[in-house]
């Protein structure tokens, strides 16, 4: 596997720690060998170098988009970092937030930052679970008058969503939502990333068996490498 922004971004996330292996009790009561937690990419280097892999995972897919869109809670900084990538780039683009919870006072409302209206709308989080943070994302950038060019999130675990249902999270919403998601990894890369490597050569095995498992049949973007 060449050292793009998929490589980039596994080695980050394991320095990061942000990528444990081991046995881990997901919300969905599966016990997986691996986690990732996207809250450990906290300080401004880190940061700015996943940012760097977002931009180049983004630019792969040749999306079209006028604006960054964070959703509540680890999907701000993660835009934030991207926008501040993009100006490094020379593309100074809109961004916009939301709150969890409507404000009543001040300017009020739940949106902050750019307006949306007539508006290609990229969001951007770290993963897509259950999908509800990312639905509710995408009802607030069409009640703004935006529309959804994309979701952007850092790592698709590639993994059925229930038995029976071989479709992943992200295809999910990528299928019901009508438009892409571009992950920077899956699955598939963190078996390659980890077949390239001594200290995780003994974790593959693992991998291998949980996607057997639980695995779904492609990622959310289009086919296997």
């Amino acid at each position: 596997m060449s050292a793009d922004h998929r490589t980039r971004f596994l080695q980050l996330a394991l320095d990061a720690q942000a990528l444990r292996f081991g046995q881990f009790t997901l919300k969905s009561g599966r016990v997986s060998p691996y986690f990732f937690n996207a809250g450990h990419f906290d300080s401004g280097a880190v940061l700015a170098a996943l940012a760097g892999c977002y931009a180049d995972a983004i630019e792969a897919a040749g999306i079209q988009f006028d604006l960054l869109f964070g959703p509540a809670y680890k999907g701000i900084p993660l835009a934030t970092a991207l926008a501040c990538e993009y100006a490094r780039r020379g593309r100074d683009l809109p961004l916009a937030f939301n709150r969890k919870e409507a404000k009543d006072h001040g300017e009020g409302g739940s949106l902050i930052g750019a307006p949306l209206a007539g508006r290609r709308v990229l969001v951007v989080d770290d993963v897509i679970t259950a999908g509800t943070a990312i639905r509710e994302a995408l009802a607030i950038i069409a009640a703004g008058g935006g529309t959804p060019a994309a979701i952007a999130i850092a790592l698709d675990r590639q993994e059925r969503v229930a038995d029976g249902d071989d479709r992943s999270a992200a295809r999910v919403v990528a299928h019901e939502q009508g438009i892409p998601v571009i992950a920077i990894a899956g699955l598939s890369d963190l078996l390659a990333f980890a077949g390239e490597s001594a200290t995780l050569a003994a974790e593959r095995d693992r991998l291998l068996a949980y996607r057997e498992r639980h695995g779904s049949d492609r990622p959310a973007g289009g086919t296997e490498r």
